[in-house]
């Protein structure tokens, strides 16, 4: 059972969200519009998301640590101000380096909002509040879009857009510093029990969190890879006007808030792992409409479709953490779930983006089809999610 959470807790939490989706959003309409500014070739996009990827990588995986000593609100406070520069930083790059910097910089503060705030959904939430939470995330990747086309479509540079974005993620952070207080401290662990640095490494010891962990790699790939090469594609390979393609794109990470809210609802009907299930067969079915190229309508449904499809995958294997690998830790794995999902949010639009360099940018959905059936995969072979496969043995008696 999870206590009642504070509404105020889970206003803050689903408005932190929303402000966590806006740069993922804004980028891919930005792209081509960057490209253009510094000279660089399309597969160019794989170094700014490697550089979100470290950062990331380097908060979310340390962030079960950090949460421990600090807590969860002075982490998210200090994360979010991160974000905020990274998107002034990328509006004021006079040179291209400039521009991998802001991407480091916004991934630490990414990596640690996203895992501070799963960690307490985790603990205090139900599945239906984890799957809105993420809903709030894809609405605010769905709100990045259409900054940056309105951005565009009035005739000002993209870096007007993300100036936009800089001053809605500056408002969070002063959001979360005067509510810093009210998230709380972690439990001091029980006597006797493990200490955190050997509680780590036996967490990351555990066969079922590397399994989950190449899950969450596969499915952010392909989430990712849509949302930051649809505009692209939409544009340069299908013949799309841009004014129509980023509206569909704002679509894309639409359906995904509306599955999750959609989701919400169904976390209360049917079990996790059959919704993980019906969701992933159902985005393989999505990802092959976007492929066949049957004309700019069959395109633009797939890609709605996708998003709805891939809707449960991640709030749902979150919020069965704790069940899965045990409350003591859940934290850990937590953060690494999300680290690798983040490896994969980063590698494998970079890797379409070589390919794309290479054969041309039409080869992308092809990118997309192996990375959904590599998914469908991985996640038979790993069990059903919503188990608790591979959790710790409990101790026997009182």
């Amino acid at each position: 059972m999870h206590a009642a959470p504070r509404p105020i807790m889970v206003a803050i939490a689903f408005a932190g969200f929303v402000s966590l989706g806006l740069p993922d959003g804004v980028l891919g309409v930005a792209w081509p519009s960057i490209r253009r500014t510094f000279g660089v070739p399309v597969s160019h996009l794989g170094p700014i998301l490697f550089g979100v990827m470290v950062g990331y990588l380097s908060s979310s995986f340390a962030s079960g640590a950090v949460v421990a000593r600090y807590g969860v609100g002075r982490l998210l406070a200090w994360s979010n101000a991160l974000v905020a520069m990274s998107c002034l930083g990328y509006a004021i790059a006079p040179v291209w380096p400039m521009m991998l910097i802001a991407a480091l910089v916004g991934g630490l503060g990414a990596g640690a909002i996203d895992a501070g705030i799963n960690v307490y959904a985790a603990e205090r939430f139900s599945p239906r509040l984890v799957s809105w939470l993420h809903a709030s995330w894809s609405a605010g990747a769905s709100l990045g879009p259409l900054i940056m086309t309105g951005v565009l479509a009035a005739g000002l540079a993209w870096p007007a857009g993300y100036v936009v974005v800089a001053g809605i993620l500056g408002a969070m952070s002063l959001t979360f510093f005067a509510t810093m207080g009210l998230w709380g401290r972690p439990a001091a662990p029980p006597a006797g029990e493990t200490g955190p640095p050997s509680l780590f490494l036996s967490t990351l010891a555990r066969p079922a969190v590397w399994a989950h962990m190449a899950i969450f790699f596969l499915y952010t790939g392909l989430e990712g890879s849509a949302g930051q090469w649809a505009y692209t594609l939409l544009t340069e390979a299908r013949g799309i006007k841009p004014a129509t393609a980023g509206t569909w794109v704002a679509g894309y990470w639409g359906s995904l808030a509306v599955g999750r809210i959609v989701c919400g609802v169904a976390a209360a009907r049917f079990r996790p792992d059959s919704l993980v299930r019906a969701s992933v067969g159902a985005a393989l079915l999505a990802t092959v409409l976007v492929w066949v190229d049957a004309g700019p309508v069959a395109t633009l449904v797939g890609l709605g479709l996708l998003g709805f499809a891939l809707a449960p995958v991640f709030p749902m294997l979150i919020a069965t953490t704790p069940a899965r690998l045990g409350a003591e830790q859940a934290t850990h794995a937590i953060g690494f779930q999300v680290s690798a999902a983040c490896l994969g949010a980063a590698a494998m639009p970079a890797l379409a983006g070589l390919v794309a360099r290479w054969s041309g940018v039409h080869v992308i959905p092809t990118v997309l089809l192996a990375n959904a059936i590599a998914l469908v995969f991985i996640l038979e072979a790993a069990g059903r999610p919503g188990s608790d496969r591979g959790a710790p043995p409990r101790p026997s008696g009182t």
